[in-house]
C-alpha cells in the first residue's frame, strides 16, 4: 500500500472502532439477550411438552430457520409500513436479529435441558418441589453449563450478522465503512481494516467463553469435592 493509503487506513481506524463500539457491540448485547429470553422460553415450551404452546413454538423455529436473515429485515422494515407498522432501523435490527438468533438457540437450549439426568429431577419432585423451583434451581444451571459453547458461537455469529444491518440504513461498523469507501475509494484497505475489527471483538468473546469455561468446571470440581467430603464425614 502506498503513503496515502495507509493514511486513510489510520484515519478510518478510529471512525470504524467509534461505530463498532457505539453501534455494532450495542446491538449485539441486546438482540442476544432478549434472544436468550425468546431461547429459553421456547425451549421450555417445548421440553415441558405444553400443549398449543409446544405447536406454536415449532411452527415459529420453522418459519425462522427456513427463512434467509435478510429477507426478514426487509420483510420488517421495509414491508410491515404497508400495513401501518412502521418501526425505527435500530429497534427491528435487535428485533429481527433476537428473534432469527432466539430460534436456533433453542435448540441448543432444549437439548441442554433434555441432557440432565430425569433421576434428578424425579428427586426434587420426591422431596416436594414445585416444577417451577426444579426447572430453576436444577435444571437450568446444568444445562447453561452444557449450552454455554453452543450460547458463544450464536453470540459471535451474530455480532458478524449485524453487518446485515447497513442494509436498513442502521449506521453500525460496517454502513460506516461503506461510507468511508464511497468518499475515500479505497474498498480493500477499508473493508480488510473492518473485517480486522470484527476479528478482534469475536476474538475477544472466544477468550471470554473460555475463561468462563474454566471457572464453571473449576467451581464444579470444588463442588464434587465438598460433597465427597460430606458423605466421608456422614460416614465415619
Amino acid at each position: 500500500m502506498d503513503e496515502r493509503t495507509w493514511q486513510v487506513v489510520v484515519d478510518a481506524f478510529p471512525v470504524l472502532l467509534e461505530y463498532g463500539l457505539k453501534v455494532t457491540i450495542p446491538l449485539t448485547l441486546l438482540a442476544f439477550a432478549l434472544g436468550i429470553v425468546i431461547a429459553v422460553i421456547t425451549a421450555v415450551i417445548r421440553y415441558a411438552r405444553v400443549p398449543v404452546l409446544r405447536q406454536l413454538a415449532q411452527v415459529y423455529i420453522w418459519i425462522i430457520r427456513g427463512t434467509p436473515l435478510l429477507v426478514q429485515l426487509y420483510l420488517i422494515f421495509y414491508g410491515l409500513p404497508k400495513v401501518g407498522v412502521v418501526l425505527e432501523a435500530f429497534p427491528t435490527a435487535v428485533l429481527v436479529f433476537a428473534f432469527n438468533e432466539g430460534a436456533y438457540m433453542a435448540e441448543s437450549v432444549r437439548a441442554a435441558l433434555e441432557s440432565v439426568p430425569r433421576e434428578q429431577i424425579e428427586a426434587g419432585q420426591v422431596a416436594g418441589k414445585s416444577a417451577l423451583s426444579i426447572l430453576g434451581r436444577v435444571v437450568l444451571p446444568q444445562a447453561f453449563r452444557v449450552a454455554l459453547p453452543s450460547l458463544s458461537n450464536s453470540f459471535i455469529s451474530m455480532m458478524k450478522g449485524t453487518s446485515l444491518a447497513a442494509n436498513i440504513t442502521v449506521t453500525e461498523m460496517f454502513r460506516q465503512a461503506q461510507v468511508l469507501v464511497g468518499t475515500k475509494f479505497e474498498p480493500l484497505a477499508l473493508y480488510t481494516e473492518a473485517a480486522l475489527i470484527y476479528l478482534v471483538f469475536c476474538t475477544v468473546v472466544e477468550l471470554l467463553q473460555r475463561l468462563l469455561e474454566r471457572r464453571l468446571s473449576r467451581y464444579e470440581r470444588v463442588r464434587d469435592e465438598r460433597k465427597k467430603f460430606f458423605l466421608l464425614s456422614f460416614f465415619r
